[in-house]
């Protein structure tokens, strides 16, 4: 963590990786944040892709007015493979030395974190923010974008629920998570679902069928099995898997994507990603640098983003337990 007092007379607010609900109560906040002390914000359009062809645009209080509500990000984000060459660094950070950026304000998951640690290696005052809607970034208790996305899955569900008893039914309802079954698991407990699947944990496609051969044993007039997109076999490949099966249901196969980015943040997200963005400008005025925004409890921390990226976030075995005893 670099401490050193300086002044801050301009810096840069960007959103990378995939989008998450509560990008722009962030930016917002960090805007009026610098605002409040005189700073110039320079929105960088389009992530580091943006950042490498020093696509800015002043942001001022008025131009983030009226966008708390908003899905998305008004900044847009992508991905750049150009960046993760030195020669596409070298070039962002001319362009950053071009407008005399002093500092750069960077949401995302582990991939933007990372982008924004070799800035740091290399000289440039950043903050990091987590923004991934699998809560699966070290260092923070809860990211931009977890729990819009997760009551956008619980919404479906439970509407779900309703057609897969009408018809004798078993779901398999696929959520977002390569590596994580965060949001599968937190799902799967809060509708009830008959079983999970993680890509934490291997479960056989025939443990998967004779879980739900046993709830229709026990009279279930439907199954809901919450599928994590990095379990394998592939949702839709178990899917045909299971009704070769003899198992009582039938089975449907629902994948979710994309539409678990999107729609308006919840209170929650909306709070959370303003007191990351007002406390991302606070830290710089602190003298703080390349350091992460995090969720400890009920404070707002700094945490090293050397350290984020050097470590993995693991899944609680209690929910994973807890996830599988309420089940039955």
């Amino acid at each position: 963590m670099v401490e050193e007092t300086i002044k801050l007379r301009k810096i840069g607010v960007m959103t990378s990786g995939g989008d998450a609900p509560g990008m722009n109560p962030f930016i917002r906040a960090v805007v009026r944040t610098a605002s409040a002390y005189d700073i110039q914000v320079l929105g960088v359009e389009g992530g580091y892709e943006g950042l490498i062809h020093g696509k800015f645009r002043e942001l001022g209080v008025r131009e983030v007015g009226g966008i708390l509500q908003r899905g998305g990000t008004i900044l847009q984000t992508a991905r750049s493979k150009d960046f993760r060459e030195p020669s596409g660094q070298r070039d962002a950070i001319r362009q950053i030395n071009n407008v005399e950026m002093d500092a750069l304000v960077v949401a995302g998951g582990d991939g933007s974190l990372a982008g924004a640690q070799k800035l740091a290696q290399q000289g440039i005052r950043v903050i990091g923010v987590p923004a991934s809607i699998d809560n699966d970034i070290y260092g923070t208790d809860m990211c931009i974008g977890v729990d819009t996305a997760l009551n956008t899955i619980v919404d479906a569900i439970d509407k779900l629920r309703d057609t897969a008893s009408s018809h004798n039914r078993a779901f398999l309802v696929e959520t977002m998570g390569r590596e994580s079954g965060y949001l599968a698991v937190q799902a799967g407990i809060i509708t009830g679902a008959e079983l999970v699947l993680i890509p934490e944990k291997k479960t056989p496609p025939k443990e998967v069928a004779k879980s739900i051969d046993e709830a229709y044993r026990r009279g279930k007039t439907h199954a809901i099995v919450v599928v994590a997109e990095g379990y394998e076999p592939h949702t839709a490949e178990l899917g045909v898997m299971i009704d070769a099966m003899d198992i009582g249901f039938t089975t449907r196969v629902t994948i979710l994507g994309h539409v678990q980015r999107g729609g308006k943040p919840s209170a929650f997200d909306r709070l959370i990603a303003t007191r990351f963005g007002f406390n991302a400008v606070r830290f710089l005025l602190d003298g703080k640098s390349n350091v992460m925004t995090a969720l400890n409890g009920r404070e707002i921390t700094p945490v090293l983003i050397d350290e984020v990226i050097s470590n993995r976030k693991v899944l609680s075995k209690d929910h994973i337990e807890m996830a599988g005893i309420l089940a039955r």
